[in-house]
């Protein structure tokens, strides 16, 4: 019977494979112009924002592409009309609150079910919350049970609905099951209780994972749009997106945006951007003292288990 015999792998100039060896100097251009092009791309939308948002009323009104005389006339303006700064209180007041109650259920909830053994029942209660995954109650009866609970024109109603998201709480629950049980065997051992081991062992141990989900019930909080909508009537109530949408997709003029009695409002272009940069500067701002959370806290929570 004859033999097939294996040739050895192709290898490059340096003898490792071709994978290995350092690109050609006309594919390393080629790779960084579009890198850089992908960038400009990306913040020249940000940038030409940022800088509208500054820009004299002079150059506002003239339509200049970039600016290049710049006023604080727009959120002077704005602060000075107070619907914008009521929406952003209303926002950071939401996503502060909702944020911090939302962590403390899901925490609590993924706990309790990552302990199948001390806890009965906790496999259905498992069960029933990944169902609420894939079926939804809709709209109305949602509707329905806030005004039951009275919770029309409240910004309750855009923390409680939606207080534990399912998906985060089994991350939670997935890196709960991977800390080490001799820990926790340990600390029983020694006559802690659930709520000492919980609160002195467990949650210390998880800040990578608890920063992660935090920053998506943030981001979640502060991009409240649709339920506002939905549950909020008084406008005084309305978080920063609802106004947002009101005073830039709308075009609906802010009251009040005055700088002062004796001087025209700005132009509408810089008023739009300065209230985009408002709503969309302080999420920024907090994503990158979570970011290097990211990795080991969606990962260990999500894939192993």
């Amino acid at each position: 019977m004859a033999t097939q015999t294996l040739s050895p792998p192709r290898t490059g100039q340096t003898g490792r494979p071709p994978w290995l060896d350092p690109a050609p100097l006309w594919l390393r251009t080629i790779k960084a112009v579009v890198i850089i092009m992908i960038v400009i791309t990306m913040l020249y939308p940000l940038v030409y924002v940022i800088a509208m948002s500054f820009a004299s009323p002079a150059q506002a009104r003239a339509g200049v592409i970039f600016p290049t005389e710049f006023s604080l006339d727009a959120y002077r303006a704005i602060f000075n009309g107070g619907t914008v700064a009521r929406g952003l209180m209303n926002s950071l007041w939401v996503t502060v609150v909702g944020t911090v109650l939302s962590l403390t259920a899901s925490s609590m909830l993924a706990w309790g079910l990552s302990r199948t053994r001390q806890v009965p029942g906790s496999k259905a209660i498992l069960i029933m919350v990944l169902a609420t995954m894939f079926f939804s109650a809709g709209i109305i009866p949602n509707f329905l049970l806030v005004k039951s609970l009275g919770l029309l024109d409240s910004l309750w109603s855009l923390i409680i609905p939606g207080l534990v998201s399912a998906f985060n709480m089994i991350v939670i629950r997935n890196f709960f099951m991977n800390l080490p049980g001799e820990l926790i065997e340990a600390a029983r051992i020694d006559g802690a209780g659930e709520w000492r081991i919980f609160l002195g062992i467990v949650l210390p141990l998880s800040k990578p994972v608890l920063a992660v989900m935090g920053l998506f019930y943030a981001v979640g909080y502060w991009n409240t749009y649709f339920n506002a909508l939905l549950y909020i009537n008084d406008a005084s109530k309305w978080p920063i997106q609802v106004v947002l949408q009101q005073y830039v997709l709308a075009g609906v003029q802010i009251p009040g945006a005055v700088v002062s009695p004796d001087q025209p409002p700005p132009p509408g272009i810089t008023l739009q951007m300065a209230v985009i940069v408002l709503a969309t500067v302080p999420i920024l701002i907090v994503y990158p003292f979570l970011q290097r959370y990211f990795t080991k806290g969606v990962l260990t929570g999500a894939i192993k288990g």
